[in-house]
């Protein structure tokens, strides 16, 4: 069962269709759920549309992640999600197996959770999703043919179903159901970032998660190695003139040798970064 607090996806009945059935020898060279098959290793990848496609026949569906959930049994689970979405009542179907597992759940976005698959996303008990990763949310689409009558009857029986998804939406992130719904009515795509800071995700995967300090200096780092480069200095010159200034050329004899000033080397020590910063503006007046 979920640990997470979020309200159940409508039960939803089928509708006709044309079937157009994949041969099961091509299903059995290409599945597109793949469940671990190491015992240590209980994560399920959905790396496909959401229920039928007309093109590729079955993706994703709730048939499969329940079966891969009752091979794994009880305990955690990861999920990799990496889909433009599909059928809505098939991502609803999986949401529900999500929530009501027996483990937690987490869901990891490694590219795009789009559409049915952003339902899903929010199954997590706890959510994760690359830097550069997408959530996007909109509103239920549907082929739909008949007269003004018809179209308005058809209005209104989407309205539900809206309104089911900005309730899962707003259970996640804690926003109004009716600002999430605003959302969903501009097609909004969520990059990795706002996603955290909106509560769509919980966290950035453990490979984008660095502090700002750190992302500060990494990136300042890059930037005076690009430019000492740029003068023709070979990189292992410019990675040792790198290191010598972040340590205050620790290997360095004491400032002022005993002589003098005691502060004689740390002032030539500044002087000489303040020159280096001074050709570094020159070469590069951009930075």
């Amino acid at each position: 069962m979920t640990i997470k607090t979020l309200p159940a996806a409508p039960a939803a009945g089928f509708t006709a269709r044309a079937q157009f059935p994949v041969p099961q020898s091509a299903l059995d060279r290409w599945q597109p759920l793949q469940a671990a098959d190491k015992a240590d290793d209980r994560s399920i990848s959905m790396f496909d549309v959401i229920g039928q496609d007309f093109w590729t026949g079955e993706g994703v569906t709730a048939k499969r992640v329940a079966a891969a959930l009752r091979a794994m049994g009880a305990g955690p689970v990861t999920v990799n999600v990496n889909s433009p979405g599909g059928d809505l009542f098939e991502g609803l179907a999986i949401y529900n197996l999500l929530r009501e597992h027996q483990g937690e759940v987490t869901v990891k976005v490694l590219g795009v959770a789009a559409s049915a698959a952003s339902i899903i996303a929010m199954a997590g008990d706890k959510v994760e999703i690359a830097r550069s990763g997408f959530l996007m949310i909109h509103n239920t689409w549907v082929v739909a043919v008949g007269n003004r009558n018809d179209m308005r009857d058809v209005a209104d029986q989407l309205e539900p179903f809206d309104r089911a998804m900005a309730d899962i939406y707003a259970a996640r992130t804690g926003m109004d159901a009716k600002a999430v719904g605003k959302l969903m009515d501009r097609e909004t795509w969520i990059g990795g970032g706002d996603a955290v800071e909106q509560g769509f995700a919980d966290a950035l995967l453990a490979a984008d998660a660095v502090e700002p300090g750190e992302k500060s200096k990494a990136r300042a780092e890059r930037r005076m190695e690009a430019a000492l480069r740029a003068t023709g200095l070979p990189k292992s010159e410019a990675m040792t003139l790198i290191s010598e200034i972040k340590t205050g050329g620790a290997g360095d004899p004491p400032a002022g040798r005993g002589e003098g000033d005691p502060t004689e080397g740390a002032l030539a020590s500044i002087s000489a970064t303040a020159a280096l910063a001074a050709s570094l503006t020159t070469l590069h007046p951009t930075y």
